[in-house]
């Protein structure tokens, strides 16, 4: 493999923040809607019914264009792309393809003076389809999405590696979520991409023949799945065959790439004008209000964060990354409490608590800030030790009216300070480890939080751990 090197462009799909879609009126769904519920003429493709662009969209796709660096087109023209679209009732989709509205534009990946710009060729507004479901031998349509306000952003093949593939799909979900341009919801597939991948000798400068990989929603299966698409067609070349350019899927269970259908070119999709779209033109003073109505950049917002809450790097770095993380910090500030306090106990406990549980993102808890804020306070008046604390977060995950205050009192579970009674669980620590004792006065300083450990052990996570450690420094001299 260490002869080959892959070539990688992306086109992520993102569902703009808009209340109804694309070219109607009919609101756009939400996970409590019944099937079928938001369609109107335009949307179930009724002969006769004329669309009527979204305002609201282009702002948001302007929006993103300025996010990503990009030239906002003040004459930009909507397309039919000719596919058989089985949940697109009307038989084509109005995107744009030879005049988007943002042209251009790059995003950046790596780290603090090491960043490499990935180019954009360009986004453009397109509206999404439906949804189709297989039961037994029968197929069912959804229309609730079909006609949604999407952008699609296409970089250009400037991605080599898988990790690159993965920042760069990170970094863009946050500059659009930062933007409030979309929700950048995986799960729900509001944030999705296609990959592009060929592979081709070191040092070759033709490309090889590229496979794409649909509709990928998540950052780790578009790394796998580029992975496994680079190591595929690696053994195809090595054993003499071709690479054929074609769309695949991503089985996600399986950890593989399967054929769907050989891909096709642009010509094949019949692209034109769409008559019933005028020119979608902007004025600069328009580009200009929108810019200036813009939410604050990531990396603005990273050097606020760092100033203002005096956190690390890498704190930033993970609050920047993940709106959810710096939403729970803010709640906890907006809660009294200090930000490098709250952003250790999201960062580090809040998220290391969920990782634990197989949740991978925040966002999937449902246990309310305000809670933690009060475990956090209870620490920090040493009513209770940072263990028990620790104990007390994952009870309040799974409960969401779990009170911190109250269930401390009927467990029993306050600090306990009293010199005596930690100084009698530091003798039994030391007589019980002679060893340790002489490897420690041998000069093994490491050995002071085995002690410390054995205390904390003894109390039950009850003894306060800064009155631990004076009193140990003490009684070791």
């Amino acid at each position: 493999m260490a002869s080959y090197e892959a070539v990688i462009g992306l086109e992520v799909h993102a569902q703009l923040l808009t209340k109804s879609k694309l070219f109607c009126t009919a609101a756009v769904e939400n996970d409590s809607q019944e099937m079928n519920s938001h369609v109107d003429v335009v949307s179930a493709g009724l002969p006769g019914a004329l669309p009527l662009l979204n305002e609201r969209a282009v702002e948001l796709a302007v929006r993103a264009g300025l996010a990503c660096h990009c030239e906002i087109n003040p004459r930009s023209r909507f397309e039919r792309k000719h596919y058989f679209y089985a949940d697109l009732p009307k038989g084509y989709q109005i995107t744009q393809l030879s005049e988007a509205i943002c042209k251009g534009g790059y995003v950046e990946i790596g780290e603090i003076g090491k960043k490499r710009r990935i180019r954009l060729d360009r986004i453009q507004l397109e509206e999404d389809a439906g949804q189709l479901f297989h039961v037994a031998k029968s197929t069912l349509v959804n229309l609730n999405r079909a006609g949604t306000a999407l952008i699609e952003i296409v970089s250009a093949p400037d991605l080599r590696t898988p990790a690159e593939a993965k920042e760069y799909l990170k970094r863009l979900h946050s500059l659009l979520v930062h933007a409030e341009v979309s929700d950048g919801n995986l799960e729900a597939g509001n944030f999705r991409c296609d990959a592009n991948v060929s592979v081709r000798r070191v040092g070759d400068p033709e490309l090889g023949t590229r496979a794409e990989v649909k509709n990928v929603n998540s950052f780790r299966n578009a790394e796998l799945a580029i992975e496994y698409e680079i190591s595929r067609q690696i053994a195809v070349i090595e054993s003499g065959d071709k690479v054929v350019q074609e769309t695949r899927d991503w089985d996600a269970a399986g950890q593989k790439t399967f054929s769907m259908r050989l891909k096709e070119d642009a010509d094949d999709y019949r692209y034109f004008p769409d008559p019933d779209q005028p020119l979608l033109k902007l004025s600069q003073e328009e580009i200009a209000r929108i810019k200036r109505e813009m939410p604050e950049s990531p990396d603005d917002k990273a050097m606020r964060l760092k100033d203002e809450w005096g956190l690390s790097e890498y704190d930033v770095g993970q609050l920047i990354s993940n709106r959810a993380v710096f939403d729970a910090v803010s709640t906890l500030i907006e809660n009294g409490i200090d930000a490098p306090t709250a952003a250790s106990w999201v960062i580090t406990d809040l998220m290391g608590e969920l990782k634990r549980r197989g949740v991978v993102d925040v966002e999937e808890f449902r246990m309310p800030i305000v809670t933690l804020a009060s475990i956090i306070k209870l620490v920090s008046s040493g009513t209770i030790s940072r263990s028990i604390g620790k104990s007390l977060l994952g009870e309040a995950i799974d409960d969401e009216s779990f009170d911190p205050a109250k269930y401390v009192k009927q467990k029993g579970l306050e600090q306990i300070s009293d010199d005596s009674q930690l100084q009698a669980w530091i003798d039994e620590a030391i007589q019980e480890n002679p060893s340790q004792l002489e490897e420690y006065r041998g000069g093994k300083e490491k050995l002071f939080a085995f002690f410390v450990g054995q205390i904390m052990k003894k109390s039950s996570g009850k003894a306060n751990p800064q009155l631990v450690s004076d009193l140990l420094k003490e009684k070791l001299g």
